[in-house]
C-alpha cells in the first residue's frame, strides 16, 4: 500500500522533514553514498552573519543547492562545506553603531582590544537565523564545521600567502592615488570602487587662470570638484592637440584672450563671439606659467606651469585639464613626471586643513557654491553649469569618495595580468559574457592591488618594519614565535591589538621591529578560502594540491565580478598558476513585480520565512528558478508563487494520490508490472517518449546551468503532457475491473513516470520529491538515489507527431466550443479535418472523437467548402517597413490563393510577393488573417491545423447532451454526499417530458456511469423524505442554492439546470 501525501499544513510537513534529515545527517548520507566515485567541488562563498538574510539569498542559496543535489545524483561525491565571512568594515560600522560611534578617534578612544572583541561577538548575531533560513530552504550544506575567517588557522593561511607574495618581491608601499571614503577612514581597491556609483548633480566650473607674463590672458580649465582648485599645481594639455589663443568680440569678456583647444572653441567661448589670434600645438604650450589661482596654501618647489601629458582628450571640458596631484591618477603621474609639489590641505576625514573653509567636509552640500562666490569675487569664473554625473561612493557607507595620494600596501598584480587572462580563458561562465566582456576586460586591465585598510577588526597583515628601513614578513605562528622578541606561544591570538605588542629583530641593526598598523582587504580573507579553509599548507597539503582545488563549481551574485570572482583569481593565480575554479555561475539582483530594486524603505521587500510559512520552500525555490534566467534580474510576483503552488505542485499531487488511490484499491504490486514497452498502447508509448526526451533535455540543461529551461520544460511535461492528456486520457483505464495487459500497463507506465519525475524534481524541490519517492520505492530518501538516464530507444517522434497532432485538434475544437458557447457535454455530429492527415492519424479518430464528443471525425481535403479564407495587410506591422509599397501589398494579397499562401508562410516562416517590381520577404506578422466558417460550422486555426465543427444540434444529440448534463450533476451529488468510489446508489428525477425522454433513451447508460441501482421519476422532496424518515424533512429553503448548479436544495439533491431545463434530482446510497 501507498501513502497519500500529507495533508498537513505545507510549513508543518517541511519542518518535520527538515528535523528528519538532521537526525538522519542527510548530509553524510548523499556524501557516503558516493565514497569512492569522482568529486564535484563545491566552493561555498561566505556571507556576513551580521545581517538579517533575504530573499535573494534563497535564490543563490537554491542555485547552488540544486546543482551540489543534481551532481550527486549524477553520481559525484559532492563535499559541502559552509563558511563565514567575518572581518572588514561592515562587521566595524554595525558596533560603531551599536556603541553610537562616529569615526576612528571614538574607536581608539574606546580601546581597539574592546571594540574587536564587539566585533567578534557582532559577526555572529544572525547565524541562528542564517541557519533557520538555510535549513527551512532545504540547502544541504555542513553547517556544524564552516570555515570561518577570524579563526587563528584561517589567518594563518592568509599570512603564509601574504609572505609568498612578498618573497616573490610583489608587495610594495607606495604613495599612489587610492579612493578613500572620509566615513569608514579608509583606501578601497579598484574593484571595490566599482561597486558604488551613484548618479549625482554638481555644479561644473570653467576657471580663468591668468597667464603670468600677460595682461588680459587667460587658460581655461573645466572642472567637476571645484573643492580640489585650492591644490591646484598646473595646467595639462595635449601634446598634439591643436589649441587656440582667442580674443573675445563680445559678452563680459570682450577684450581678454584665452587658451583653449580648437575643436571646443565655438563651444566653450560661442561661435562667432571671438577671433582667432594665434594657434599652436599643446607642446608649445609646455612651460608656460600663470598664477596660483587660490593662495592658500604654499608650493614647496616650482609649480603653476603648463604640462603635457597624453591621456588628455578634447571630448568635453575645454581641452586644458586642471591638476592636483594629491586627488587624481592620471595628476599624480603627471606631478611624478614633473616633480610637482603635491597640495593636500585635506585631512583624513575628507575636511580642509586650510582655506576659508577649515574643518569642512569638502563634498558638504552648499560648500561648492561658498567656493564659486570666492572665485567669482576675483572674476575668476568663465562659466558654471549644474551636470549630472556618476561619481564613486563607499559601497559600504554611501559616502562620496575622496581621491587622496595616501601610503598603502599592494600587491602588484599588473605583473601576473597575462596569466590572470590565460587562466580566465579556462574558465565557462554562465553566462558567457560575464566571463569574457565584464571580468575578462577587467582582468586584461587589471591594476595593482590594495590590500591595507588602516581598521581594526580584519586579518593583520604580518609586515614587521625597523627604523632603519628594513621590512620582514612573518608566514606562519611558528615563525613569529621563532623571531618574537616577547616569550609567547602559538596560540597567541592573531588579531590587533595582540600582533601590534610582539616585536621582532632586526637581522640588519638588532633594534626591534614593530609591526605596521594596517589589516588586510577582507577580499583577501574570501580570496584565500580555497587553501585557508582547509588551514593550508599546515594541514591537508595533498588533499587540497590532489582533491579539493580547483572548484568544478561556484555561484555568487553578478556584484562579485570584481570582488571575490576576483580576489579568488588573483590569489589562486599566483599560489597555484591556474584558475581557482573551472564553472561559474552568476546570479542577477531580485527585483519587485515591477522591476524596482528591494529596500525597506520602499516597502517592497520579502521576508523568505513568511514565503515558506505560506508556501513552502518547494514552491518558493521552484518559482524563482522559473521566472528568468538566474544571470537577468529576477521580477518576484508573489501571484506568480501561488500560480506554481495551484498549477504545478498542486497538479503534482493530484497525479500521485489518483495513481495511489486506485494502485491501493487494486492492491498493486509494481514489481508484477513487467509489461514489455513495445507492448503497450500507443498513448503510454507516447507518454514514456516524451519523459525520455524530458530526461534528455532536463540533463542537458542542468548541465549547463540553466535552471529556467529545467523548471518549465519539467512544468510542462507534469500540467500538459501527464496531467492533462495522459492521466485524462487513460483514466478509464485504472477504473476497469479485471488486471488486465492494459491496465497493468497504465499502472507501470504512470509509477515509472512519478519517481522518475521526483527524482528529476529532486535537486529543485527536494521535500515534496523526498516524501513521493521515499511512499513509491520504501527507500530512504530520493538524494541518494541517481537522476533517471533517457532511454532514447523510447523516444520515438512518428508517436510523438501522432499524438500532438491529435491534442492540437482537441485543444481547437474545445475552444471553437468555448467560442460557440457549446458544452462539452453536448455531443456533436461531426469534426472536420484536412485530409492530408488522414494517412497519419486515421486510426486515432475515437481519441478525437471522445476528445470533442462528436460522433464521426470527417478527413476532407478540399477544405474550402466549409470556410473562407481572406488575407488583408496588418497595417501595425506592415506599414512601418514597406512604407509606400503597403498599397501594392494589399493588391497582391488580394491575388493569392489565402489558404495556399499562409500555408507557405507557417511552412517556411516567410514568402515572397512581387512589390512595385521588388521581391519582399512577407513574414506572418505582416498579415491579417481571417477565416470565417459557411453557415452551420465554426473554425478554428493555429499553425495551419484547421478543425471545423458540424454545430448543427439534431433531436438526438439534443437528447444524449440531456442524459450527460444529468450524469455530471448526479457524479456532483455523489462527490457532495462523500460517497465512496464504489458506492451504488437510487436516483429519483423530477424533470419535463423533454429531459424524462432523455432519461428514458438514455437510462441504461446513465446507470451504468453513475452505479445506479434504480432510477425513478417523482417529486425529489418526497424522495429525500423517505430517504431520511420521519426526521428528513426537505430543506427547500434555498439556503443551499447554488452548489452545483443547484436551487431549492435538499439534503443530497436539489433543482438544477440542465441545458435549459429546470430538473430536481435526489441521490441516495444503498
Amino acid at each position: 500500500m501507498f501513502k497519500k501525501l500529507s495533508e498537513k499544513p505545507v510549513a508543518e510537513v517541511q519542518n518535520e522533514q527538515v528535523e528528519k534529515w538532521k537526525e538522519e545527517d542527510l548530509l553524510k548520507q548523499c556524501v557516503d553514498a558516493r565514497e569512492g566515485k569522482t568529486p564535484f567541488v563545491f566552493y561555498e562563498g561566505p556571507p556576513t552573519a551580521n545581517g538579517k538574510p533575504g530573499i535573494h539569498h534563497v535564490m543563490a542559496r537554491t542555485l547552488k543547492d540544486s546543482v551540489c543535489r543534481y551532481k550527486t545524483m549524477q553520481g559525484y561525491q559532492v563535499n559541502r562545506k559552509a563558511g563565514w565571512d567575518t572581518h572588514g568594515l561592515p562587521v566595524e560600522i554595525e558596533v560603531e553603531k551599536q556603541l553610537n560611534m562616529s569615526g576612528k578617534q571614538d574607536i581608539e578612544k574606546y580601546g581597539i582590544k574592546e571594540f574587536n572583541q564587539k566585533c567578534r561577538e557582532s559577526v555572529f548575531t544572525y547565524t541562528g537565523m542564517w541557519r533557520e533560513m538555510s535549513e527551512r530552504m532545504g540547502y544541504l550544506v555542513d553547517l556544524d564545521n564552516p570555515y570561518v575567517t577570524l579563526e587563528n588557522d584561517y589567518i594563518e593561511t592568509g599570512w603564509w600567502i601574504l609572505k609568498r607574495f612578498f618573497d616573490e618581491g610583489l608587495i610594495y608601499e607606495g604613495h599612489k592615488i587610492l579612493p578613500y571614503c572620509p566615513r569608514c577612514g579608509t583606501g578601497l581597491a579598484s574593484h571595490e570602487v566599482a561597486q558604488g556609483y551613484k548618479m549625482v548633480k554638481v555644479n561644473t566650473l570653467t576657471v580663468k587662470f591668468k597667464r603670468k607674463d600677460a595682461e588680459n590672458e587667460y587658460f581655461l580649465a573645466w572642472t567637476t570638484t571645484p573643492w580640489t582648485l585650492a591644490s591646484n599645481v598646473a595646467l595639462t594639455v595635449g601634446p598634439d592637440v591643436d589649441y587656440v589663443k582667442a580674443k573675445m568680440t563680445e559678452g563680459e569678456d570682450a577684450g581678454n584672450v584665452f587658451y583653449v583647444a580648437k575643436l571646443l572653441a565655438d563651444k566653450v567661448l560661442g561661435a562667432g563671439k571671438y577671433e582667432i589670434v594665434e594657434e599652436m600645438k599643446g607642446s608649445e604650450l609646455e612651460y608656460v606659467e600663470y598664477e596660483q589661482l587660490m593662495p592658500f596654501v604654499k608650493a614647496d618647489k616650482k609649480a603653476f606651469f603648463v604640462t603635457c601629458m597624453d591621456y588628455v582628450s578634447v571630448e568635453d571640458g575645454t581641452g586644458i585639464v586642471h591638476t592636483a596631484p594629491a586627488f587624481g591618477e592620471d595628476d599624480y603621474q603627471c606631478g611624478r613626471k614633473y616633480d610637482l609639489p603635491v597640495l593636500q590641505p585635506v585631512d583624513e576625514r575628507g575636511c580642509y586643513t586650510e582655506t576659508p573653509w577649515k574643518g569642512r567636509f569638502v563634498m558638504e552640500d552648499g560648500l561648492d557654491v561658498e567656493i564659486i562666490k570666492y572665485l567669482a569675487k576675483d572674476n575668476k569664473i568663465f562659466a558654471k553649469e549644474k551636470m549630472e554625473h556618476n561619481y564613486p561612493h563607499c559601497w559600504r557607507c554611501g559616502t562620496p569618495l575622496v581621491y587622496y595620494a595616501k601610503p598603502s600596501w599592494y600587491i602588484e598584480m599588473s605583473k601576473l595580468k597575462d596569466q590572470l587572462v590565460a587562466n580566465n580563458d579556462t574558465v565557462n561562465w554562465f553566462p558567457d559574457y560575464v566571463g569574457e566582456k565584464r571580468f575578462g576586460n577587467w582582468l586584461a586591465e587589471v591594476k595593482d592591488w590594495a590590500i591595507s585598510r588602516s581598521r581594526y577588526w580584519g586579518t593583520p597583515i604580518p609586515i614587521w618594519r625597523c627604523e632603519c628601513g628594513h621590512l620582514e614578513c612573518i608566514g606562519s605562528r611558528k615563525e613569529l614565535v621563532e623571531k618574537a622578541i616577547e616569550p609567547i606561544d602559538e596560540s597567541i591570538e592573531l588579531h590587533r591589538p595582540y600582533v601590534d605588542d610582539v616585536h621582532i629583530k632586526c637581522p640588519h641593526c638588532g633594534k626591534p621591529m614593530t609591526r605596521i598598523t594596517e589589516v588586510m582587504d577582507c577580499w583577501f580573507d574570501s580570496g584565500a578560502m580555497p587553501f585557508a579553509q582547509w588551514h593550508y599548507p599546515f594541514e591537508n597539503k595533498e588533499e587540497v594540491e590532489t582533491k579539493l582545488f580547483p572548484a568544478d563549481f561556484i555561484c555568487e551574485g553578478i556584484d562579485q565580478t570584481r570582488g571575490w570572482f576576483y580576489s579568488l583569481m588573483a590569489i589562486s593565480t599566483f599560489i597555484m598558476g591556474r584558475a581557482p575554479y573551472k564553472n561559474v555561475l552568476v546570479n542577477d539582483l531580485i527585483l519587485d513585480k515591477d522591476g524596482k530594486k528591494m529596500s525597506k524603505s520602499r516597502g517592497n521587500t520579502v521576508s523568505p520565512f513568511e514565503l515558506f510559512d505560506k508556501y513552502g520552500a518547494d514552491a518558493t525555490r521552484w518559482y524563482l528558478l522559473s521566472v528568468s534566467p538566474a544571470w537577468t534580474p529576477t521580477k518576484f510576483d508573489e501571484d506568480g508563487l501561488i500560480d506554481v503552488v495551484s498549477k504545478f505542485f498542486g497538479t503534482l499531487r493530484n497525479v500521485y494520490n489518483f495513481f495511489v488511490l486506485y494502485s491501493n484499491q487494486d492492491e498493486i504490486d509494481v514489481n508484477s508490472l513487467d509489461v514489455p514497452y513495445a507492448d503497450r498502447p500507443e498513448l503510454d508509448r507516447w507518454i514514456l517518449s516524451k519523459y525520455n526526451q524530458l530526461i534528455s533535455d532536463v540533463t542537458e540543461y542542468m548541465d549547463e546551468y540553466d535552471h529556467m529551461k529545467t523548471v518549465r520544460a519539467i512544468n510542462e511535461f507534469v500540467n500538459e503532457d501527464f496531467s492533462n492528456w495522459y492521466i485524462r486520457r487513460a483514466r478509464r483505464r485504472f477504473y476497469a475491473e479485471e488486471m488486465t495487459d492494459d491496465k497493468r500497463s497504465v499502472y507501470a507506465t504512470t509509477y515509472e513516470i512519478l519517481v522518475g519525475v521526483a527524482k528529476m524534481i529532486a535537486p529543485i524541490a527536494p521535500f515534496i520529491s523526498d516524501e513521493i519517492y521515499v511512499n513509491l520505492t520504501g527507500e530512504a530518501t530520493v538524494h541518494t538515489a541517481y537522476f533517471p538516464k533517457a532511454d532514447m530507444s523510447l523516444v520515438d517522434k512518428n508517436v510523438e507527431e501522432r499524438m500532438d497532432l491529435v491534442r492540437t485538434l482537441a485543444t481547437l475544437g474545445r475552444g471553437t466550443r468555448e467560442k460557440e458557447k457549446i458544452k462539452v457535454r453536448q455531443p456533436l455530429s461531426e469534426v472536420i479535418v484536412d485530409g492530408k492527415y488522414e494517412s497519419l492519424i486515421s486510426d486515432l479518430t475515437p481519441l478525437i472523437m471522445e476528445e470533442l464528443n462528436v460522433k464521426e471525425v470527417v478527413f476532407e481535403k478540399d477544405l474550402d467548402k466549409y470556410m473562407n479564407f481572406s488575407l488583408k495587410p496588418n497595417f501595425k506591422a506592415a506599414g512601418p517597413v514597406l512604407g509606400a509599397k503597403i498599397k501594392a501589398f494589399g493588391a497582391a494579397l488580394a491575388k493569392v490563393n489565402a489558404a495556399e499562401f499562409i500555408a507557405s508562410v507557417e511552412r517556411n516562416g516567410k514568402a515572397v510577393l512581387s512589390l512595385d517590381g521588388e521581391d519582399v520577404e512577407i513574414t506572418k506578422d505582416f498579415l491579417d488573417i481571417r477565416i470565417n466558417a459557411k453557415e452551420g460550422f465554426a473554425v478554428a486555426m493555429e499553425n495551419n491545423v484547421f478543425t471545423i465543427l458540424d454545430t448543427a444540434l439534431t433531436d438526438e444529440l439534443v437528447d444524449e447532451g440531456l442524459a450527460r448534463e444529468l450524469i455530471s450533476k448526479v457524479q456532483q451529488l455523489r462527490k457532495q454526499k462523500d460517497f465512496e468510489m464504489m458506492d451504488n446508489i437510487a436516483i429519483t428525477v423530477d424533470a419535463d417530458d423533454d429531459v424524462k425522454r432523455a432519461v428514458e433513451i438514455h437510462r441504461d447508460y446513465i446507470m451504468k456511469e453513475t452505479l445506479a441501482l434504480s432510477l425513478d421519476f417523482g417529486p425529489v422532496a418526497e424522495a429525500a423524505a423517505c430517504a431520511d424518515g420521519a426526521s428528513g424533512a426537505a430543506d427547500a429553503d434555498g439556503t443551499s442554492a447554488g452548489r452545483g448548479g443547484a436551487a431549492d436544495a435538499v439534503d443530497g439533491g436539489g433543482k438544477y439546470d440542465l441545458n435549459g431545463h429546470e430538473t430536481g434530482i435526489f441521490v441516495e446510497k444503498k
